[in-house]
């Protein structure tokens, strides 16, 4: 770190589009990587967000010192729940005082499992809830933690896929939870079919579509192993968010989708390239793959913007 004229410092820093800018620090946050020293700044139409580590993706810029920030234990913001990564109850009230939206402070006592996609939690602060809503490029999105699969850190990633869909389009997402996707999209698509396995996430999903009056997204409980045997219908996007086994869904949603039309296969993995070959066997022509987060020292969250082309 150095410090420049008028007491400015500087730092490495990563450079994210203001509309991306609070999921993004959130998820610097969770992973012990945002300086709390200094003030995150505005360049236009981006946000500067100020990193304790250098790399590829960062740069060195100027910050105003921001020497009252507490140091909080590391955690991650879902509307007004803190979930921290460690069971720590003293941490989990410095957190709990440190905003005035917050209400609840959880530990994740387990990671995601079962066919539902659930976790377990501990409440260490507040009110005794794992419900909470959030407010996502102005929808809003009611939230059970422990009943249905939510990551407040694709919210860019939703915006991104938005922003390639074009009006018209027919488009399934297999694994839909409580709706991101889903409602992310129905602002250009003519129709969403937005299925889950979950009976939770489908209610929530309901709930959601109503209190923000969609009208073009059809919510269905489905196992999606099977959509392909029951739905007619070949759509022009798909989007298959289900990071760890979503790659045994792969023929399915290359049945589904129309030839020319696009699939969005979220996968964790150890290397890149990993599943190219997989992809090109089905048919498919990879045209991006982008890392979205990381998730572990040895793995990482990636997307595959995949092509179909050849016919079903």
């Amino acid at each position: 770190m150095m410090v420049g004229g008028s007491g400015r410092v500087e730092q490495w820093c990563m450079r994210v589009p203001a509309t991306g800018a609070e999921a993004a620090r959130q998820d610097l946050i969770a992973r012990g990587l945002l300086d709390h020293s200094l003030k995150p700044r505005r360049e236009g139409d981006e946000v500067l967000l100020p990193v304790t580590v250098s790399g590829a993706a960062m740069q060195r810029s100027f910050f105003v010192a921001n020497p009252r920030a507490p140091v909080l234990p590391r955690h991650e913001l879902i509307g007004g729940i803190a979930v921290m990564q460690e069971e720590d109850p003293a941490g989990a009230e410095q957190v709990l005082s440190s905003r005035p939206n917050l209400h609840t402070v959880l530990f994740a006592a387990s990671e995601v499992e079962g066919e539902y996609r659930t976790k377990r939690f501990t409440v260490l602060a507040g009110k005794p809830t794992t419900r909470t809503e959030v407010v996502e490029h102005g929808a809003r999105l009611t939230l059970d933690l422990s009943a249905a699969y939510f990551s407040a850190r694709l919210a860019t990633e939703r915006q991104r896929i938005a922003a390639l869909s074009r009006d018209g389009e027919v488009v399934l997402d297999m694994f839909a939870g409580v709706g991101p996707f889903a409602i992310a999209l129905s602002k250009k698509a003519d129709l969403v079919l937005a299925a889950d396995i979950n009976p939770a996430a489908v209610s929530l999903m309901l709930y959601n579509l109503e209190r923000n009056r969609i009208r073009n997204v059809l919510p269905v409980l489905a196992d999606a192993r099977h959509l392909a045997e029951v739905i007619p219908h070949r759509f022009d996007r798909i989007v298959m968010n289900l990071p760890k086994t979503g790659e045994e869904f792969l023929p399915g949603a290359f049945r589904l989708c129309r030839q020319g039309g696009t699939i969005h296969f979220y996968a964790l993995v150890s290397s890149e390239g990993e599943h190219r070959d997989r992809i090109g066997g089905l048919g498919g022509r990879v045209v991006a793959e982008r890392v979205v987060r990381s998730y572990s020292p040895a793995q990482w969250h990636a997307v595959y913007d995949i092509v179909a082309e050849r016919a079903p």
